[in-house]
């Protein structure tokens, strides 16, 4: 028999104490190893439509609903008594009659919440010009006819709610869909047309079906219940949805690109395509990498998760972030690992070349950063070279006299780390590119890379390195809005054309409508890439509605901390739990005073309290964004040092999209707080 558990239920246990978590665990653990139940007071569910469903005894109040059929066994909630019973009592569990994947559907005319639409016909007629159920409102699907409807799964009972469903009554009725058929309208009313239907499954079972498997998991033996049990359904369920699944299972001629706006599944793509790649091929080499090793770390998670069977999959996938796997393949290049000079370092050389050169007119910031993003970043070596390269995203200009000025001061600082036996990260990168695109075998048949956005260019060279060049050789993931870290340049002009490879999801998964369509105000609508490649971020939808994000403004830094406090101590007596709570400040010196507002009250030290430059790839389900004020975003350090009016626009774009990328963490709930005058940008919060 088969033993299957349902994102129901995950979702339900996550919601119950302690003790009584682990009493469930107790009991499931039982079913598992004798699916008949003896012991556990198994009772058929007779209020229910769905003659399988029966209920089985944790203790004296908690109950476990679990469907039956002759040869599976699916745990499909949890809850005290009277819950667990109403539960099932609304729903059934059933293959969807045309696309056979098993569904878990609320049961029509028991669903109270939800107006009854003006007809209830399951004749199925011919769809008339529906009307809005409010007065001066349209049907947002009133073209679609039912064959339409269930092709995306909608169910029987429910296609007439759906014909009639308005933009304002959307996302209740949403609610009550399954996921596959609630995406799918969204899509359809985001773009007018419906994602790519799902590849039929290889076998019968309608478990096996792709719709059905990111809700419904079967587990194999003991091993896997306890990983189901010991995380949330979000941290191991990472299932597909149907806007991204074409992308993982498409074959590219050459190197390709998903971008879309924070938390469209960028990522999620990223994992399923590095481990398709790795199951099509059994001798494939697959490099997944990330920014930074946290977000290395996460990916790794999810990809045993995805594939936790023995036949080697995940062994044959390499996870690691930009730099660490650059530094595994110094090693085996050089037998050391690099000496790498940091900032302060290369500051001290800048410093002491200027002084030596005589050079004047040009500050400490602007130098450093003209090595970082010019002359390191494209490994110049002569003055020749400096002269002539386009300085991508460098907005104030240099004549060729100011250029022949300063190269002597760079090359002095070049020659004195090569005297040191020192390099950069930039250095280490280019090498490798270089020694690799010389190699007929090459160390992985595929590279994906996560937050590709951050790439610098001798990072980007040295992954198209890596493998080899053709079909499916180089996959990036990443999004414009959220590039903190580099300069804009052309991927073209180093060999990575992803021009008619470049696809934009635009259903939000993580964050609410509401929070979403705020923080969307912070960046244009339209965000252009050197290549002359766009994002598009009109029409991009959220699943799921929330609270709108609060501002406030506040006279001290003790009224902000106390407003902070009642906020997030609000959300702990709704059932957010402390870890799922995150706070942001713009620099590590104001983490402090985050720390501060949260202090006493309880589990603060499981909530995250950190820059907004280390939010990248985080989520929780409340986030605070603190210190808004004048001076700190934007920052005013950087604001004194920027050369021109030119560079002072790119510093107040980058400052946007830091806040862009720390509001966007929030799943449900959003504040931000500042002292008075607060930052400028919280005004694009309030329009």
């Amino acid at each position: 028999m088969n033993f299957l558990i349902a994102d129901t239920f995950t979702a339900s246990f996550n919601r119950l104490s302690g003790p009584d978590q682990k009493a469930v665990k107790a009991s499931v653990f039982d079913l598992q190893m004798d699916p008949g139940g003896n012991g556990l007071q198994l009772h058929r569910i007779d209020a229910s439509k769905d003659p399988n469903f029966w209920s089985a005894r944790v203790n004296r109040d908690i109950r476990l609903i679990v469907h039956k059929t002759g040869d599976s066994l699916l745990v499909a909630y949890v809850g005290r008594h009277d819950d667990a019973y109403a539960w099932a009592e609304r729903r059934r569990i059933e293959a969807h009659p045309r696309t056979g994947a098993v569904q878990i559907v609320e049961v029509r005319e028991r669903v109270e919440d939800v107006a009854p639409p003006a007809t209830f016909d399951l004749v199925f007629p011919a769809p008339a010009e529906a009307k809005g159920k409010e007065t001066g409102s349209t049907a947002l699907f009133s073209s679609l006819d039912d064959d339409s409807l269930l092709s995306i799964g909608v169910p029987a009972d429910w296609l007439a709610d759906v014909r009639t469903a308005t933009e304002d009554g959307f996302f209740a009725l949403t609610a009550h869909l399954p996921a596959e058929a609630s995406e799918a309208l969204l899509e359809y009313a985001a773009n007018g047309r419906f994602p790519a239907p799902a590849p039929p499954p290889t076998v019968a079972d309608p478990f096996a079906h792709p719709d059905a498997s990111r809700r419904i998991r079967l587990i194999a033996d003991q091993k896997e219940l306890e990983q189901a049990l010991a995380y949330p359904w979000e941290k191991w369920g990472v299932f597909l949805h149907p806007s991204q699944r074409a992308l993982v299972e498409r074959s590219f001629s050459g190197p390709a690109r998903v971008a879309g706006s924070a938390g469209t599944g960028k990522t999620i793509v990223a994992i399923h395509r590095a481990v398709r790649l790795a199951r099509d091929n059994a001798h494939a080499k697959v490099l997944l990498a990330s920014f930074s090793d946290p977000l290395a770390a996460e990916l790794s998670k999810k990809a045993h998760v995805l594939a936790p069977e023995t036949g080697g999959v995940v062994r044959r996938i390499t996870t690691a972030s930009f730099r660490s796997i650059a530094e595994q393949m110094f090693q085996l290049e050089h037998g050391v690992r690099p000496r790498i000079a940091g900032d302060a370092v290369l500051r001290d050389r800048l410093r002491g070349a200027t002084a030596s050169a005589g050079l004047k007119g040009f500050s400490e910031r602007f130098l450093l950063s003209e090595w970082t993003h010019v002359v390191d970043a494209w490994g110049l070596t002569s003055l020749d070279a400096y002269s002539t390269v386009q300085r991508m995203g460098r907005k104030s200009r240099l004549g060729p006299n100011q250029r022949a000025r300063l190269w002597p001061v760079f090359q002095a600082v070049r020659e004195a780390l090569t005297a040191e036996r020192a390099t950069t990260w930039a250095s280490v990168f280019a090498g490798l590119a270089d020694a690799l695109s010389e190699r007929q075998k090459k160390p992985f048949d595929h590279v994906v890379v996560d937050e590709a956005q951050d790439l610098a260019p001798a990072e980007l060279r040295f992954f198209a390195a890596l493998a080899p060049a053709g079909a499916d050789g180089l996959f990036l993931s990443g999004d414009l809005g959220q590039r903190i870290f580099q300069h804009p340049f052309s991927w073209a002009s180093l060999g990575v054309d992803v021009r008619g490879r470049s696809h934009t999801l635009k259903v939000c998964y993580r964050t609410s409508q509401q929070i979403r369509r705020a923080a969307d105000r912070l960046l244009p609508t339209v965000l252009r890439d050197t290549d002359g490649l766009e994002d598009e971020r009109r029409g991009i939808v959220s699943v799921f509605e929330g609270p709108p994000p609060e501002v406030k403004s506040l006279d001290t830094v003790a009224a902000e901390a106390a407003a902070v406090r009642d906020t997030v101590e609000a959300w702990l007596r709704d059932g957010i739990a402390p870890h799922e709570i995150g706070l942001f400040v713009r620099t590590r010196q104001f983490v402090a005073r985050a720390r501060a507002a949260i202090a006493d009250l309880p589990g603060a030290a499981e909530m995250t309290a950190a820059p907004m430059s280390l939010a990248k790839g985080l989520e929780f389900r409340a986030v605070v964004v603190m210190a808004c004020d004048e001076g700190v975003l934007p920052l005013d350090e950087r604001v004194a040092d920027a050369a021109d009016e030119a560079e002072l626009d790119d510093i107040y774009e980058t400052e946007r999209r830091l806040l862009y990328v720390a509001c966007t963490r929030a799943r449900e709930h959003l504040l931000l707080t500042g002292v008075a005058p607060t930052s400028e940008y919280l005004a694009d919060f309030t329009t």
